[in-house]
């Protein structure tokens, strides 16, 4: 991701957080309101809703650029927007250590997780509640133990991880596996 893409997700994650909506209900309500004009949104957000200019100037590029896929970084700062922003340390943690895996790590971010591809996917990164991070791994290989538990689908592994701490080394260890059989 390129440092502007990741700017303007922090600036959507923070929108979202600030005010409760996401992007699209703001672009929603923008065209229920009948605003069509650049000026117009942002003089409407600013003097309806409180925004900084800046902010009102995001929301009303969205609302006129239509049903534009949002960039990697919206979808991630969305992902762990408001409530789940304390799980995305352990996200980038994981990241990390699946990228240090090789430079053949495919990163492929979803609306609601994200792949970890090589020649297939290996893990899946996901943040289904605010309280942890699920990492699934495509490892029917490896053993479950107390922390790596059997799952079904793809993605037959699975820990869950509270805390940035508990990307360790056996958990990376989990990871190279699903990797190196991928």
């Amino acid at each position: 991701m390129a440092s502007l893409d990741d700017a303007v997700a922090t600036q959507v994650a923070n929108i979202e957080a600030t005010s409760g909506r996401t992007i699209a209900q703001w672009t929603t309500e923008i065209s229920e309101a009948g605003l069509t004009k650049h000026g117009e949104m942002i003089a409407w957000l600013k003097s309806e809703h409180g925004f900084t200019h800046g902010n009102a100037n995001l929301v009303a590029t969205r609302a006129r650029q239509g049903d534009a896929p949002p960039s990697d970084g919206e979808l991630l700062a969305a992902q762990y927007a408001g409530a789940k922003a304390a799980l995305r340390p352990i996200h980038d943690a994981i990241l990390a250590a699946a990228i240090a895996l090789g430079d053949d790590v495919e990163v492929a971010v979803k609306k609601t997780g994200v792949s970890l591809r090589r020649h297939k996917q290996f893990a899946l990164v996901e943040a289904p509640s605010e309280k942890r991070v699920v990492l699934g791994l495509n490892a029917a290989h490896v053993e479950p133990t107390e922390r790596l538990e059997a799952a079904t689908g793809m993605c037959n592994r699975r820990v869950f991880l509270t805390d940035v701490g508990q990307v360790d080394s056996q958990v990376r260890s989990w990871l190279r596996a699903a990797y190196e059989s991928a």
